[in-house]
């Protein structure tokens, strides 16, 4: 997999993807993570890639030019599955988002920033727009960072057991069960019995109420 990352802050978005789950990714060449700073694209001596909006109001928003100068050069060497912008008002994120994502081969991903962009780059550009919650950020970046986390980890070969994203949260409609490790007793703190029991059939079948239960006692809605 590819990404292209579009952003007015490159040097915002290098921490997370140096380190850990992501970095391990990078290094196994599973995917391959580019930064586009948006202000290579600017327009002017002035490097401009924002301005006023028309009829007037606070913020600035992200000009239409310098996007189209750096999405048309990248899909001029590459065909793209999807370009996806980042902002408050998407499809909320969600599990299934994530794994079919994972499935794509080439992705933009475009942060917005102070007002967000141009209406017209949406309109002619972006094939699918992503939120990660009812709140707004001080730009995309940060968004970003948590869908390619959430993607980048399905992929074949990220993970060292594959079979543990297929048990993550949300998979399958469901919050996960409650997990132990050791020791088996901490100060009168006893793990359940059935977890060292080593029938794993009966521990399926624990995991399983255990999940249905968690969901039923803190996500009603996702049984709905």
């Amino acid at each position: 997999m590819r990404i292209d990352i579009i952003t007015v802050l490159p040097e915002l978005m290098q921490s997370p993807f140096n380190a850990s789950i992501l970095h391990r990714a990078k290094e196994k060449g599973l995917v391959e993570v580019h930064f586009h700073n948006l202000r290579d694209y600017s327009i002017g001596n002035y490097k401009q890639v924002d301005d006023y909006q028309f009829g007037g109001g606070a913020g600035m928003v992200l000009m239409i030019e310098p996007i189209d100068k750096c999405i048309s050069k990248l899909k001029a060497e590459r065909d793209y599955d999807e370009i996806i912008y980042m902002t408050p008002d998407g499809d909320t994120l969600t599990q299934g988002i994530s794994n079919e994502i994972s499935l794509k081969e080439n992705l933009i991903i475009l942060c917005g920033h102070y007002k967000g962009v141009d209406q017209r780059v949406r309109d002619k550009f972006v094939t699918r727009e992503i939120s990660i919650g009812d709140y707004v950020l001080s730009g995309g970046e940060l968004a970003a960072a948590v869908l390619c986390d959430s993607v980048i980890r399905l992929l074949p070969g990220v993970l060292n057991d594959e079979t543990s994203a297929l048990t993550d949260t949300f998979q399958d409609n469901l919050l996960a069960p409650p997990v132990y490790t050791r020791p088996s007793s901490y100060k009168g703190m006893d793990v359940p019995e059935i977890l060292l029991s080593g029938d794993f059939p009966k521990i399926e079948k624990w995991r399983e109420e255990k999940a249905l239960e968690r969901t039923e006692e803190k996500r009603p809605d996702l049984l709905k």
